[in-house]
């Protein structure tokens, strides 16, 4: 039986992502999450956006961080 994951941030939250170097470049700094996503893995997913930018990005919770 899986275990069910649960979200460490909560929408409105302000996290600090930080890009990974396998994945697409992005920029690493300061975001809103904007809403939960399903769990891929064992990480769960989150949709953020930057207010420097003008689209929303996905994020694993791994590379975020409580600022």
């Amino acid at each position: 039986m899986e275990r069910a994951l649960k979200h460490k941030f909560t929408v409105g939250s302000t996290v600090y992502f930080t890009a990974s170097n396998v994945s697409r470049p992005a920029a690493t700094g300061t975001y809103e999450v904007i809403r939960l996503l399903p769990t891929e893995g064992d990480d769960c997913q989150y949709r953020i956006k930057s207010s420097s930018e003008a689209f929303e990005r996905v994020a694993k919770e791994s590379q975020l961080a409580l600022t």
